[in-house]
């Protein structure tokens, strides 16, 4: 993850905050069954347990080290839309001239002319964000879920899931380029088709000369790259084998963990019990409580467990919740924020009117 947002510790208490009511149901019961039911056989040697723990770290960090792997390429990707866009922007705005027109265009004319090609790459930004933000099989259970669907309900909101694509696209490109777009299936390929088309219409009337409309047609050509490396990440999710057998092995160690983790307690009780009668208390309440505690020591476990448990789990949740960077979570790359940066920046650049004010960040979140 990466520090667009600040996700506080008292936001991960109320995402988890219904796993962590659980573990420490999971815990009491098996210390209920062994301290209050005498139940002393009802435990489980540590020394697998420690072993199966280790296993479970290694493969919960190998799935966050993938994840961040898949947000990390995705972030990359994003900033390389960013600097591209730049650069478009300056092509349009500096190779599109009346040098070598075969029919001079007025100032204003130019200006139209580039300002056409540049809201129709911002018309090209928002296509892509709404592609990447549509739902996947895969993805669904993590967006429904309790937890996340409760966070994602207070905590802020996708514009994607609110405003249809058509009505945050229409103002970027005529009618008819919409009814075009749209009767085909990847609105972002074919908006960057037109872009091309209309280059080689302006390199017919002479107001982008030869080498220069190469330049352009590369910069296309980036952008059809980038695209296709954010599809291969919103269309390829990190392998379900991986995810759900990492899922499995957690919680086998955190239904174990409190039944190996009570003999230990148990223990320390006993050494307790131990010492008081080696080394009496000077005041008889004093020792009674002691040795209460002592006797009761076992208790202790449940916090314990469910701190272990609550770690484990919340890091294999934060692997899950990060393996679809473009889903919209809390901890996704902000390809609204991004795509409006970019908007506002490059329609300065050519000194465009009515430029959208940058998003505002809802609870230290920006989508």
């Amino acid at each position: 993850m990466y520090t667009r947002r600040i996700f506080p510790v008292n936001g991960v208490i109320r995402w988890t905050r219904r796993h962590i009511f659980l573990f420490l149901l999971l815990a009491t019961v098996p210390v209920f069954l062994f301290d209050i039911l005498r139940w002393k056989w009802l435990h489980v040697p540590w020394l697998p347990l420690g072993v199966l723990g280790t296993a479970v770290a290694f493969i919960v960090s190998f799935k966050n080290n993938a994840s961040y792997d898949r947000l990390w390429e995705a972030r990359k990707i994003w900033g390389g839309i960013v600097n591209a866009s730049r650069s478009w922007t300056i092509m349009v705005k500096d190779f599109i001239t009346n040098e070598h027109a075969k029919s001079s265009k007025s100032d204003e004319e130019l200006k139209t002319i580039k300002r056409e090609l540049v809201h129709r790459h911002v018309a090209w930004l928002t296509a892509l964000r709404y592609q990447l933000r549509k739902d996947k099989p895969w993805e669904m259970h993590l967006k429904n879920s309790k937890s996340n669907s409760e966070f994602r309900a207070t905590q802020y909101t996708v514009c994607e899931d609110t405003i249809p694509i058509e009505e945050a696209i229409s103002p970027y490109i005529p009618k008819q380029e919409v009814d075009e777009v749209f009767a085909k299936g990847n609105q972002a390929s074919q908006l960057l088709g037109i872009q091309s088309r209309r280059l080689g219409e302006l390199m017919n009337e002479g107001l982008i000369e030869d080498f220069r409309h190469m330049e352009m047609m590369s910069m296309l050509t980036e952008f059809y790259t980038l695209q296709g490396k954010s599809e291969r990440i919103k269309n390829f999710p990190y392998p379900r084998q991986f995810a759900t057998l990492n899922y499995v092995f957690v919680w086998i160690f955190i239904l174990l963990l409190p039944f190996g983790i009570m003999e230990e307690f148990e223990d320390i009780g006993n050494k307790i019990i131990q010492y008081l009668e080696v080394s009496p208390a000077y005041f008889e309440i004093t020792q009674n409580l002691q040795l209460f505690i002592g006797k009761h020591f076992v208790w202790f476990s449940i916090p314990f467990s469910a701190l272990i448990s609550w770690v484990f789990h919340t890091m294999e949740a934060i692997g899950e919740n990060t393996e679809n960077p473009f889903e919209g979570g809390p901890n996704d790359v902000p390809i609204t924020d991004l795509s409006r940066g970019i908007e506002i920046d490059i329609r300065q650049l050519i000194d465009d009117d009515n430029i959208p004010a940058a998003y505002e960040w809802k609870n230290d979140i920006v989508m």
